[in-house]
């Protein structure tokens, strides 16, 4: 009985469903194109379809200097001996070149015209990726880091089309396209480095150079200090940084601690694996007056 009632309910709701949408395209045919609020509803709805579409355009060059970005830090680590160094890094260079000389081109014309901050969120994942390799790239060149304004202005490029709407230069009058570097995205990137030094550190541990690995500490540390003096003031996503840059931080000491009191002890070949079983065996604590970061 109660599965008659069931069936008989289920047809009462298909009946219900078809009236509705019978009714809802007679509405349609009734529709008075030459409305001024159907025709202002027409054009929002071509412009939010030109939005998402851009958006996704956006996302799929995001995607891919993602993992081109990705490839050259893999490229930078593989640098071991001086004789490969020049060669990595020449490599490297050209293709940091072509990234910003091409997909970041692209993103610039994409939002030539627009307001760009409506577009961060689609591209901020493949620029914080790019500011990394970046940055890893100029460190192991001769251990500085690149300022904003300098990496901004790579983004700027001449426009290609002639009827595109674009910002003139004041300095020489050259129409231009950018694309948005917030300098916000910039220091995530830059925070991101701290994890490739820390990967490079027990690199440099397992082909024994010592001097190297203290040297990267000091740099790591004084980068965790700097970071920590932004800690409640630049927002959630910097402060879930800190918490990834002090847990690189304390596996680089680990490994700096195994050199200064167990290296003696320990076999040259096996020095690199024992520093990280102790970075996991010893999770790092909660700093002082920074709890539940």
């Amino acid at each position: 009985m109660s599965q008659g009632r069931q069936i008989g309910g289920n047809r009462r709701n298909r009946r219900s469903k078809v009236n509705i949408g019978d009714k809802g395209r007679e509405v349609l045919e009734n529709i008075d194109e030459g409305n001024s609020v159907i025709q202002q509803f027409r054009r929002y709805s071509i412009e939010l379809d030109a939005k998402h579409d851009r958006y996704e355009r956006i996302v799929k060059i995001n995607r891919d200097i993602t993992i081109e970005s990705k490839r050259i830090i893999f490229l930078l680590h593989t640098i071991d001996k001086d004789l490969k160094r020049e060669a990595v890094l020449k490599e490297a260079k050209a293709r940091l070149d072509t990234l910003t000389t091409t997909l970041f081109r692209g993103i610039a014309h994409e939002l030539n015209g627009q307001d760009p901050y409506q577009f961060i969120r689609a591209y901020r994942g493949g620029l914080q990726e790019f500011i990394e390799a970046l940055t890893f790239y100029h460190f192991l060149m001769d251990h500085s880091l690149p300022h904003w304004k300098s990496v901004e202005q790579t983004f700027v490029y001449e426009k290609d089309d002639k009827n595109e709407s674009t910002e003139e230069n004041p300095e020489d009058g050259v129409q231009t396209v950018s694309t948005l570097l917030p300098p916000s995205e910039f220091i995530l990137g830059i925070a991101d480095l701290t994890g490739e030094l820390m990967r490079k550190c027990i690199h440099d541990l397992s082909c024994g150079q010592i001097g190297s690995c203290y040297e990267t500490c000091d740099i790591v540390r004084a980068m965790y200090q700097r970071f920590l003096g932004t800690y409640g003031i630049a927002g959630k996503e910097v402060n879930k940084k800190i918490y990834t840059l002090k847990q690189s931080l304390s596996k680089i000491e680990n490994v700096c601690y195994l050199i200064q009191v167990r290296g003696s002890e320990i076999p040259q070949h096996m020095l690199a694996e024992v520093a990280i079983a102790a970075g996991e065996e010893y999770p790092t604590e909660d700093d002082e007056g920074y709890e539940g970061f």
